[in-house]
């Protein structure tokens, strides 16, 4: 703070242009005004000067200058009368559309969804002034509207030619490498790997063999990518820059390149593979006796998908069946220890499309999460938890050591308070000291609302009280997961932090250095990881969304039972029971009554007495289907 109170920060802004900046140790938020936002946008990175007065109860202030856009293009929808253009853009958060002279639409034409760069704009009242840098397709199409969120995302479809041609070059390097040099030989030891049955990219394989002595020898062996992407070559350059792969409902947008991620990376069956190995010596107990890390060559002997796994565990017979029999106990058995520990179990539900020729959602259904799902997990989060260990107390004895860990931290205070008066108005108990809580009792919560028509609702609630985890070089442990130590080891095709460790820990285990200022260099990587983490999920997200408001719109009219998923001052949230669709019943369409939000209670209340509570069962009307805007109007029957 300066003294004339001006903090730098980044800005949050809504729709309307409002702008809430969060001001260090303080409780609230200065609200600034749209006349006094400066064209700010929302994440931008801004100087903000308090202005020492309040506004309906508001501390204000004014952005006095902005240091960084958060992103300047934006795709949208082009409108026009033949003279004048707009974009319109998709991005809700951003409270002007942008005009677009004729000479700069670059093709586009009214009805085109297209992506437009700012190149000028001094007014916030005003429209910034920007130019076509690319035209998406036809808005409403499906595939149009799929790129459409990539790109707004910030994430590229294509690879530069550079990149490809580099990828390419390894497929003839890799025939004539001599696959044993430097590298400990597994490729006789029966391994497979377990993944969706749609999947095209295989990150791990397990391997299991039985000792004399009846310990049991689990590899989790993970595709070595770092022998491809070298530090600093064109291919490193571009998935540091994307930073990982996005999963839309019908598509993914590789981190790396096809040649790469689905054929010399990807742990194919009966083909030998490079991989980073963690593998663990274990007694019957699930207890790790023995660990080592290293390079090695392996050769997958089958591609399970889940489904197939389970079912040869369900039959009692089929291939394999017994190494997937002992996995399966020993996973069991992790997971126990894990709870026992104050693990939380997340567990929420999410739904996958099928989609006809065209992409139009025919079906929404619930992925089923079996035992081969969480035997798999289990034994990720084991690799994953016992290389952060590892490093952790090699950078103990040596201080110029660097680590990428992924941390959680405990969650803020005050959304447990609020969570704690959450669950006890759907009458539940979380323990906690004025909001300083455990993962055990978070846990003993949740196991208290099993089977309870509101158990997804609090799960989703507890969800959002939690701290985001993310990527740091400083250790903090891992909240949720109830570990003090954790990493992401085990998916670097998809995951550039995983590509970071395998480097650190590849040069720790062959003695190399790492210097003080390369510390810099990792904690700069962390960030923008995360960063794009996030951006990722928001796209994933809005993907799904727009498949389930697409598909609600063939139901207009039809009635469905629902949840109502939360309350504000202008409506009740109800989410659909099958598609997990959420749309709103708006206050000013309930003729019945007149109702008023108990934010205390998280209810909206008639004056009557009727009033609609978080979790409540409802049935509702389907009244309106927007998939460009992704909502969806209810009526209560």
């Amino acid at each position: 703070m300066t003294e004339e109170n001006i903090f730098e920060g980044t800005i949050k802004v809504t729709g309307k242009g409002v702008g809430y900046f969060a001001v260090p140790e303080r409780e609230q938020d200065l609200e600034i005004q749209p006349e006094r936002i400066k064209t700010a946008l929302n994440l931008d990175r801004v100087k903000v000067k308090d202005l020492g007065f309040e506004e309906m109860g508001r501390k204000q202030g004014e952005v006095t200058e902005i240091i960084e856009r958060h992103k300047t293009a934006f795709v949208g929808v082009l409108e026009g009368d033949g003279e004048k253009f707009f974009l319109v853009p998709d991005d809700k958060r951003m409270y002007r559309d942008i005009f677009i002279p004729e000479e700069k639409l670059n093709g586009a034409k009214p009805g085109d969804k297209a992506q437009a760069k700012i190149t000028a704009w001094k007014d916030s009242a005003k429209s910034p002034t920007g130019e076509v840098v690319r035209v998406i397709g036809k808005a409403g199409e499906h595939n149009t509207e799929m790129l459409g969120i990539v790109y707004e995302s910030g994430f590229e479809v294509e690879f530069p030619p550079e990149v490809e041609e580099e990828a390419h070059m390894w497929k003839e390097k890799y025939a004539k490498e001599d696959k044993l040099k430097d590298r400990k030989d597994f490729s006789s030891i029966t391994t497979f790997t377990i993944d969706p049955a749609d999947a095209k990219d295989f990150d791990d394989a397990i391997s299991l063999r039985t000792l004399d002595n009846g310990d049991y020898e689990v590899g989790v062996h993970i595709a070595d990518v770092s022998h491809f992407v070298v530090e600093k070559t064109a291919l490193d350059k571009e998935a540091e820059k994307r930073g990982t792969s996005v999963y839309l409902v019908d598509r993914t947008i590789p981190m790396l390149p096809e040649v790469l991620s689905n054929d010399l990376c990807s742990l194919n069956p009966n083909e030998p593979k490079y991989a980073f190995s963690a593998v663990f010596v274990m007694d019957k107990n699930a207890q790790v006796k023995e660990r080592w890390f290293g390079k090695t060559l392996i050769e997958s002997d089958k591609r399970f998908s889940y489904e197939e796994a389970q079912e040869i565990l369900d039959n009692k017979s089929g291939i394999f069946l017994e190494e997937l029999n002992t996995l399966n106990e020993l996973a069991k058995k992790l997971r126990v220890e894990k709870f026992k520990k104050g693990a939380i179990d997340f567990e929420t539900e999410e739904v996958k499309f099928v989609l006809d020729d065209l992409g139009k959602p025919i079906k929404v259904y619930k992925k089923e999460r079996k035992d081969t799902h969480k035997l798999i997990e289990d034994f990720m989060l084991l690799a994953n938890r016992e290389v952060a260990t590892y490093m952790h107390a090699a950078g103990a004895k040596d201080s110029r050591s660097a680590f990428v860990y992924r941390i959680h931290d405990a969650p803020d205070r005050e959304k447990i308070i609020n969570l704690a008066t959450f669950v006890k108005a759907l009458g539940f108990e979380l323990k906690n000291n004025k909001g300083e809580t455990t993962g055990e009792d978070i846990a003993k919560m949740l196991r208290q609302v099993e089977g309870s028509p509101t158990e997804m609702l609090i799960k989703t609630a507890a969800v959002r009280a939690m701290s985001k985890a993310i990527y740091s070089t400083t250790n903090l442990g891992h909240f949720g997961l109830a570990f003090a130590y954790y990493t992401h080891f085990t998916s670097p095709i998809r995951r550039y932090p995983d590509l970071m460790v395998h480097r650190l820990l590849y040069r720790f285990l062959t003695k190399g250095k790492i210097e003080q200022d390369e510390i810099l260099k990792y904690q700069r990587l962390c960030s923008e990881s995360t960063e794009r983490e996030i951006e990722a999920a928001e796209a994933e997200r809005n993907s799904v969304k727009y498949k389930q408001v697409e598909y609600m719109q063939e139901h207009i009219g039809e009635e469905f039972d629902a949840t109502v998923s939360g309350v504000s001052e202008w409506g009740v949230y109800v989410e659909e029971a099958n598609t997990k669709a959420e749309g709103m019943v708006k206050l000013r369409d309930m003729k019945d009554d007149f109702y008023e939000l108990d934010q205390k209670n998280y209810a909206i209340v008639g004056k009557k007495g009727k009033r609609y509570s978080l979790g409540d069962k409802v049935r509702v009307k389907l009244v309106a289907s927007d998939p460009e805007r992704k909502t969806l109007d209810f009526a209560f029957i």
